[in-house]
Parts: C-alpha cells; sequence; structure tokens
C-alpha cells in the first residue's frame, strides 16, 4: 500500500513538473523581439498598446538601419530578433537581398495593405506612408513655376535647391522610382542638374533642408513630408516659425504622381517567435494602430479608410504614385551609381 502510495505521489510530481515546465514554457513565448531603426518615441506606444491588449512582450532594440541588418547577418540562425521594422524600401529590399526575412501569408494583412506598398512574394508589409515633396519659400517661389521632379534640373534653378546626400535612402529611392519610369539615361541627366541647381553641397538632413529655405539659403528643397509635419507641431518655436515660412507642392501631379514611401515590418528569417511576431505585424494595420501612425507621427496610413491628421489634410489631396514599391529596391543599385556618376555627393 505505501510502495503504491509512493508511486502515486511520484508520478503527480513528475506530472506537476513537466506541467509547470510547459507553463514556463509558454510564458516565455509570449513575447516578441523587434529590431528597429525608427527612434524609440515614434514606435513604442503603439507597441505598449499591442502588449496591453495581447499579453504580449515586446523587446524594443533600436540603432540605424545599417547597423541591425549586420547585427541580423552575424547572429545568423541564433538571432533573438522576430521583426525588422526600418523605413524605405531599400532598406526592406537589402534585407530581403540578404536572406534575413522570411515570407508572410497573412489574410490581414493582405486585405489591408494595397499590393503596390507590400513586396510581391510577403517578405515585408508597409505600415505608414510618407511622400517626398518640393518644399518652396513662400516669400520668393511662385509655384506656379513648379510642376514636376524632372524639372527641378532646369537651369532657371540654379543656385537654388537643397537636397540631401546621394548616400541617403530617401534620394536614392526617389532616383530608382525615377529610373523605373523615366529610365538610366533620363534619371542621370537629371541628376547633373540637380547637382548643377544645389545651392550648397549636400549636408544635414531633411529638417536641415527645410529651415536652409526658411533661413534663405535655397528657394527650394526635397523632403519627406512627415518631417515638415513635425517641425509645424514642434515644441521648439524656431522649428515652427522655419516650417512657416515654407510650402508643399506635390510634384508629377498631371503625371504619375507624387513619389511615396513607406515604413515597414518584415518577419526575421530565423523568427524564434513566430506566431507571436505575425500577431504584431498585423496589429500595426489595425484602426488604432494606423489612426495612431496618422495622428502621432504624421504620417499618411496604409489603409484608406483611416483619416489623416489635420496637419496632412491642411496640405490638401493629392496623387500619389502607384509604382509597386519593391521597384525601387530593384532599381536601387543603378540609381547610386548614376547619382555617383552626375557628382551627387
Amino acid at each position: 500500500m505505501m510502495r503504491s502510495l509512493k508511486k502515486v505521489l511520484l508520478s503527480s510530481t513528475v506530472a506537476m513538473t513537466a506541467l509547470a515546465g510547459l507553463l514556463t514554457a509558454s510564458a516565455q513565448a509570449a513575447e516578441v523581439n523587434v529590431y528597429s531603426a525608427r527612434e524609440e518615441n515614434l514606435i513604442k506606444p503603439i507597441l505598449d498598446r499591442f502588449s496591453e491588449q495581447t499579453g504580449i512582450q515586446v523587446n524594443l532594440i533600436t540603432a540605424g538601419a545599417d547597423e541591425l541588418t549586420t547585427r541580423m547577418e552575424l547572429e545568423g540562425v541564433n538571432s533573438p530578433a522576430d521583426l525588422l521594422l526600418t523605413v524605405d524600401v531599400g532598406r526592406l529590399h537589402r534585407a530581403k537581398e540578404m536572406g534575413l526575412l522570411q515570407p508572410v501569408e497573412s489574410d490581414v494583412l493582405e486585405q489591408r495593405v494595397p499590393s503596390q506598398y507590400r513586396d510581391s512574394e510577403g517578405y515585408w508589409y508597409a505600415a505608414s506612408l510618407r511622400s517626398r515633396v518640393i518644399v518652396y519659400d513662400k516669400d520668393r517661389v511662385d509655384p506656379a513655376e513648379l510642376s514636376t521632379y524632372e524639372a527641378l534640373a532646369d537651369p532657371k534653378w540654379r543656385n537654388s535647391i537643397c537636397i540631401r546626400s546621394s548616400s541617403n535612402i530617401y534620394n536614392q529611392s526617389l532616383a530608382a522610382s525615377m529610373v523605373a519610369h523615366d529610365g538610366v539615361a533620363a534619371t542621370e541627366e537629371w541628376a547633373r542638374g540637380i547637382v548643377a541647381n544645389m545651392a550648397r553641397p549636400p549636408q544635414g538632413g531633411d529638417r536641415d533642408q527645410i529651415a536652409a529655405v526658411a533661413i534663405g539659403q535655397c528657394q527650394l528643397a526635397v523632403v519627406n513630408t512627415y518631417y515638415l509635419a513635425g517641425m509645424i507641431n514642434a515644441t521648439s518655436e524656431d522649428q515652427r516659425e522655419q516650417a512657416a515660412q515654407v510650402s508643399v507642392f506635390w510634384p508629377n501631379q498631371d503625371g504619375r504622381g507624387a513619389h511615396i514611401n513607406i515604413s515597414g515590418v518584415a518577419l526575421s528569417q530565423h523568427a524564434p517567435n513566430r506566431e507571436e511576431a505575425v500577431q504584431l505585424m498585423e496589429f500595426l494595420v489595425s484602426d488604432e494602430a494606423q489612426t495612431w501612425y496618422a495622428e502621432a507621427n504624421n504620417e499618411y496610413p496604409v489603409r484608406e479608410d483611416v483619416p489623416v491628421s489635420d496637419t496632412l489634410a491642411a496640405w490638401g489631396e493629392f496623387k500619389a504614385d502607384d509604382l509597386a514599391l519593391d521597384q525601387l529596391g530593384v532599381h536601387n543599385a543603378e540609381a547610386v551609381r548614376l547619382m555617383d556618376r552626375a557628382g551627387w555627393r
């Protein structure tokens, strides 16, 4: 009798130990590791909301985009990364080409993210949109003189344009879109015209280009929309005053439309928490997340049924280029080479 009781107790102990192990494993699995090239304040609030709603802990690591992809490559199969969050299709395309990503099939993502804003094979999906536009000095430029990206190469804009370096991925993607539409030769000629029309050597970020227009160093700049929106709503009075000196012009409205790019999300090739990671990907295109991107970050929602912020709405509606964005990655290398040949530093 005593021996039987010992067997029962032993069996119960083994079972409880096994159950505890399963519960511990389950608790550990309820997390997702995000490598993010976005500033923490631009993404963490919505990740926190995901954790509140699902109980899944988000472990966030932020760094430069190139640093993150290099880290993932070095970590290999042991990488803890589940998701890569970054800006610009060019970077997502590079990560795909490096073998760092895996495709995702999701009815939610495919229904909510238009086909031109996701990889044709499911390797990445847009979470938000932005356009690269022309901003101009309201006192010195008549918007009737503006028309297209191509027209910025016109000699009438000599010593008038401020723009970032050719090493900047946003400019590379703009040039890549022009290669897709106009061809290599025409885009190289355009790049030479831009170099000839620069008011100063490329320096600084997009906010610096806007500030340069505001203080009279140049008449025009090419920038991403959310940078100007951020300055309009900044706590810094200087930035608000600088933003007030310029206006937005939407290029190519009689043709293909204004250039579009994204912030996007992709599943790591060796994601240890695949199910939770896909759940977070789907959350980023939910009503709440898309509204947050619009209101907090002044980015355009991926979904047409989510309204834009008041700041973006004030700029009016515009025609967007419907080029499949994976083409920006396809043509990136050629864009970089032609910009180098044109002397764009």
